[in-house]
């Protein structure tokens, strides 16, 4: 898996871009957004450490017991999927704040769906895990298509749009199951959620291949450096070309689809499904997308990051529990964490910014016209 962001294309050359005074990736302006690649990344490598180290040396006996372990990985997959899904939206400068409810409906599709044919047909049933796995996909890919559409053709405001949408499909899942938890998946896919490699969980694996999928995406497709590019300087992408409705687009669909996996993680990891399923979540994947160096103003994201901050803070909520803190106390750390990182980069960013000119047009046309 790439762990590292490349260069906004629109932004390459330019002196406040990510990629230096001289941009190029081979170039000064390269090994420039390198190191400041690097740097975020190193600050993960060692919140994980300092967050690893400290509950360990607390109680030991309990936080580093092997059942504590698997615990942090078996449970880090669902809140990373979607946290990796946030990143991609913050990656063009919005947000999508439906995406716990995209993942909801997903499970209690397939759940619904299991139920229905079980009722009839056990035994078909239980073969059709394939089938429901791209239930769980294509419901996500549906519910992606809606946000698509209010953001990037109708042009409402991400942050209101998918605070709607959100609204919209919570509704539909109460409606659906009476407000009540629906039990019931093919074994199969249970049997996944509790089976292990070597000690790893498989489910932490799933987690790790879509991580490197996504990862590929952004760093390695036309798409990923439109979406980049998008969120890095619309102007600039605008007169390059770039269809801004096309990217907004395919980011909701991924982001979406993104969900609709984690729904199915959702039901692997414990067949039941219901509405109200990971309600907190939504807080927490903003907090890991910004803790992992994902820029909320749009341009700039790491992948690695983002798996980095999902382990971090699952070390933070496994420890916690080890040392019988509420999960209100845990919920007041999110919301610190968030702020003092939050803080910290806008001071970073205005550091690096003050005595600079001001933007114009002129310099994002020129911009597009030496990228294209």
């Amino acid at each position: 898996m790439s762990t590292s962001q490349r260069t906004a294309p629109g932004t390459a050359g330019r002196p406040d871009g990510p990629g230096g005074a001289t941009g190029g990736p081979g170039g000064v302006g390269g090994l420039v957004s390198r190191l400041q690649v690097d740097r975020r990344l190193g600050r993960m490598a060692v919140l994980l450490v300092v967050a690893f180290s400290f509950f360990a040396v607390l109680d030991p006996r309990v936080f580093l017991s092997p059942i504590n372990l698997q615990n942090i990985m078996v449970a880090s997959p669902e809140i990373g999927v979607l946290a990796v899904a946030m990143m991609l939206a913050m990656l063009t400068g919005g947000i999508d704040l439906s995406l716990v409810a995209i993942a909801n409906l997903s499970a209690i599709s397939m759940s619904m769906a299991f139920s229905a044919l079980a009722a009839s047909d056990p035994a078909l049933a239980e073969q059709s895990a394939p089938l429901l796995v791209l239930l769980g996909a294509s419901v996500g890919l549906l519910c992606g298509a809606v946000n698509g559409v209010l953001v990037s053709r109708v042009g409402i405001t991400p942050i209101l749009a998918t605070l709607g949408s959100m609204q919209v499909f919570n509704g539909l899942a109460i409606v659906w199951t009476g407000g009540s938890v629906l039990y019931g998946s093919p074994a199969v896919l249970t049997a996944v959620g509790q089976s292990t490699v070597a000690g790893v969980p498989v489910l932490f694996l799933v987690f790790l291949l879509v991580a490197a999928a996504v990862a590929v995406v952004v760093n390695r497709t036309p798409v990923g450096l439109k979406i980049q590019l998008q969120g890095a300087n619309p102007v600039a992408a605008r007169y390059s070309g770039v269809d801004s409705r096309s990217v907004l687009t395919r980011t909701y669909l991924l982001t979406g689809l993104l969900g609709g996996i984690a729904g199915v993680l959702f039901l692997t990891r414990n067949p039941t499904a219901s509405a109200d399923y990971g309600a907190s979540y939504v807080l927490l994947v903003i907090v890991i997308a910004v803790l992992g160096g994902t820029n909320p103003n749009g341009g700039f994201a790491t992948v690695a990051g983002v798996v980095l901050a999902t382990l971090t803070l699952q070390i933070v909520a496994s420890g916690f529990t080890a040392i019988r803190l509420s999960s209100y106390e845990y919920a007041i750390a999110q919301g610190v964490i968030l702020v003092a990182v939050m803080v910290s980069d806008t001071v970073r960013w205005r550091g690096r910014r003050r005595g600079r000119p001001p933007r114009t047009d002129a310099d994002s046309a020129t911009e597009a016209a030496v990228v294209t």
